[in-house]
């Protein structure tokens, strides 16, 4: 015999349910190819709505935690987008794709496309990049390697290191997805939320 959903208490439902919202929700205003869904890519959101509440304490530890991980990359970039700003986050992006390339034939009109796209001056999404940096990264794209924008997007990683990253942990997209803080120990409440909230896979006997 089967026990299902419906025998959890509601206050555990609604729980999961708002956490699948608000995921959801970021994933849909984030997406960079929303327009454009690749065919057969993995629905991102399926993946989000088991993310943690101990994953999410980790992205406010550092900016890679945050960035490595697909939702938190996801929720960043839509914090990002509300400030028309995601140029930053689409460059470090785009470089990371960059190097996973393996077909040497494509590193040079890839990279000519990352550098009109982010690095020329006339880019329609230019990156702040200083003068050295940006005359390094064209030098760099005239005999394209895959390490030609490395100099470029450390820049940029410390540049949303250093302010949008903070900015993002006091706001609503990182805080309405991390745990409220605690009033009694955590392992308490870890055992009455275990009492209170059984696992929400059906079990059977």
């Amino acid at each position: 015999m089967c026990k299902g959903l419906a025998g959890l208490p509601a206050s555990c439902l609604r729980s999961a349910k708002d956490m699948k919202y608000r995921l959801g929700v970021l994933l849909q205003k984030s997406d960079p190819s929303e327009h454009s869904p690749a065919p057969g890519r993995k629905d991102k959101l399926v993946v989000c709505q088991r993310v943690s509440q101990e994953e999410v304490k980790k992205w406010a530890e550092s900016l890679e935690n945050l960035i490595s991980h697909e939702c938190g990359l996801a929720a960043f970039r839509a914090f990002l987008k509300s400030e028309y700003s995601e140029e930053n986050i689409d460059f470090w992006i785009s470089c990371e794709e960059y190097k996973k390339i393996k077909s040497p034939s494509k590193l040079s009109p890839t990279a000519r496309k990352i550098y009109d796209e982010f690095i020329s001056v006339q880019a329609t999404k230019e990156v702040n990049l200083d003068s050295c940096t940006r005359e390094e990264t064209s030098r760099n794209v005239l005999a394209p390697t895959a390490s030609c924008f490395d100099a470029a997007q450390r820049k940029i990683f410390h540049l949303m290191e250093k302010d949008p990253y903070r900015r993002f942990l006091k706001s609503r997209f990182y805080l309405e997805l991390a745990p409220p803080p605690g009033r009694g120990s955590e392992k308490q409440k870890g055992a009455k939320r275990a009492a209170d909230c059984p696992s929400l896979v059906p079990q059977c006997a």
